[in-house]
């Protein structure tokens, strides 16, 4: 299975957890790589940032990995550059550039030298944003759409904060589900 009907199928089995932007690049726009329209390119620092990004967003628990563990900071670059067509790809990168800028202002620090406070405060003003610009594509709900698809697609995410049997038994449509289990992974 290629790597675009993966990410597929797994986005359809989150359903509402990803917003409508994530869904419509997932389900109709995939695009084809074009050194000449995909001008964005993410460094290893910026790659870094958005590992300590989506630990916010899923953080390690005593359940299991957080985001970064599960290689979320290299998986959010790969999607942006080989799936997402050219204006959300313009929208995130620029997003990101706004939000290593508001760091500077805000807190006079680099990103990944803030304190989990300040991640925090950053996160909120950033989710403020998305949710006053009326829906609009923005950095924050590409980033946190792409947390959640990249971690739950992950082994991490299908085998640690998921149940998971490596060896499937008899389909039971109605196996009991009790308060508080696992999703299954599938």
């Amino acid at each position: 299975m290629e790597r675009r009907e993966a990410l597929k199928k797994i986005a359809y089995l989150m359903g509402g957890a990803i917003s409508a932007t994530t869904m419509g690049v997932l389900f109709e726009s995939f695009t084809v790589y074009d050194p000449e329209k995909n001008t964005y390119f993410f460094s290893a620092t910026d790659e870094e940032i958005l590992a300590e990004f989506s630990e916010i967003i899923l953080p390690t628990t005593e359940n299991s990995p957080g985001a970064k563990a599960a290689g979320v900071g290299a998986f959010i670059p790969l999607v942006i550059k080989d799936c997402y067509p050219p204006k959300l790809q313009e929208v995130f990168k620029n997003g990101f550039e706004d939000m290593l800028a508001k760091c500077k202002a805000k807190f006079n620090k680099e990103f990944l030298s803030l304190n989990s406070e300040e991640k925090i405060q950053l996160m909120n003003e950033l989710k403020q944003q998305a949710i006053d610009s009326n829906k609009e594509p923005s950095f924050f709900m590409i980033a946190r759409d792409l947390t959640i698809l990249g971690y739950f697609s992950s082994e991490i995410g299908c085998t640690m904060a998921r149940e998971y049997l490596p060896i499937p038994g008899k389909y039971d449509g109605s196996a009991e589900y009790k308060p508080g289990q696992k999703a299954w992974a599938t």
